[in-house]
C-alpha cells in the first residue's frame, strides 16, 4: 500500500534528521551543506509520496462512498447477504484507513521530535562556540 511508502520516506527522514544531529560540530561546512542536500532531497520525497498518498485516499473514501451506497441499496431490494458481506468489506477498508492515518500521524511526531532535537543541538553548538565574556578587574579599593 502506497502510506507505507509515505511511512518509510518520514523514518527515512528522521534517520537523517538524527544522523545530522549527531554530526553537528564534526562537519566542515562543505560537509554540512552536503548533508543538508540529502536532507531537503528526502523532504521533496517525502513531500511527493504524502501529495500521491492523499490523492489515493481521497479516491479510495469516494470508492467507499459509493460502495455504501450500494450495499444500502442491495438492502433495499432485499438483498440482504451482499449488503452484509459489502458492509463488513466497508468497515475492514475503514480501519485499515485508520491505521494509515494513525501510523502517519505517528510517522509526523516523531519528525517534528527529530527537527526539535536538532534544532535544540544545534543551538547548543552555537552557544558552545561563543566566547564567555572575560571577567571585569576587580577595582582595587584603596584608603586614602
Amino acid at each position: 500500500m502506497k502510506s507505507h511508502c509515505v511511512a518509510q520516506a518520514v523514518y527515512t527522514l528522521i534517520s537523517l534528521y538524527r544522523q545530522y544531529t549527531s554530526l553537528l560540530g564534526k562537519m566542515n561546512s562543505q560537509e554540512e551543506d552536503e548533508v543538508w542536500q540529502v536532507i531537503i532531497g528526502a523532504r521533496v520525497e517525502m513531500t511527493s509520496r504524502q501529495q500521491e498518498y492523499l490523492k489515493l485516499e481521497t479516491t479510495w473514501m469516494t470508492a467507499v462512498g459509493l460502495s455504501e451506497m450500494a450495499a444500502e441499496a442491495a438492502y433495499q431490494t432485499g438483498a440482504d447477504q451482499p449488503c452484509i458481506t459489502a458492509r463488513n468489506h466497508i468497515q475492514l477498508v475503514k480501519l485499515q484507513v485508520q491505521e494509515v492515518r494513525q501510523l502517519s500521524q505517528k510517522a509526523e511526531t516523531k519528525l517534528a521530535e527529530a527537527q526539535t532535537e536538532e534544532l535544540r543541538q544545534k543551538t547548543q553548538e552555537e552557544g558552545d562556540e561563543r566566547p564567555e565574556p572575560e571577567p571585569e578587574p576587580e577595582a582595587y579599593l584603596r584608603e586614602d
